[in-house]
């Protein structure tokens, strides 16, 4: 069925693409914090613990809305870890790192992520897509403080 949203098939197409990159860091970042929910050891445990489970809830819900916004577009989401794994600018992190070596990835992976969002931005602001422009802004609030309040805990 057409899709009629007031911006062309080749430019709602290509957000999309743009989107899936979001959605591919967003679930790796996911799965990485809560990774190291699971596994995070040493004198910091629980407040590290409890600050990992509150990032990869928040994450959790944003696969959700991203995945949504692609749909909405009228394409297909990638929900795939092969889909992920050629999209994401994530690193996998083999073993189990020290737990501040833990909240350095993490941080490293939201800086990520601000990058991701940053590069997609343009062309849905330049298409007028402001449902897109809402959600990746909003994104970036929560990556950017998230990063920050990793890298404060690394000082």
């Amino acid at each position: 069925m057409k899709i009629d949203i007031g911006i062309d098939d080749a430019t709602r197409k290509a957000i999309a693409r743009d989107l899936d990159r979001v959605l591919a860091d967003t679930y790796t970042l996911y799965l990485k914090t809560h990774n190291f929910h699971w596994n995070v050891t040493g004198p910091m445990f629980s407040a590290l613990h409890t600050m990992f489970m509150t990032q990869y809830n928040e994450l959790w819900l944003a696969v959700d809305e991203i995945a949504e916004r692609i749909r909405t577009l009228g394409e297909a989401a990638p929900g795939t870890y092969g889909a992920f794994a050629r999209l994401t600018s994530i690193t996998e992190t083999d073993g189990v790192p020290e737990a501040m070596e833990m909240v350095r990835q993490l941080k490293d992976g939201h800086e990520t992520v601000v990058r991701t969002l940053r590069e997609a931005l343009p062309r849905a602001q330049e298409a007028g897509d402001e449902s897109t422009v809402s959600l990746l802004s909003d994104r970036l609030v929560v990556h950017e403080k998230t990063a920050w309040m990793l890298r404060t805990t690394l000082q």
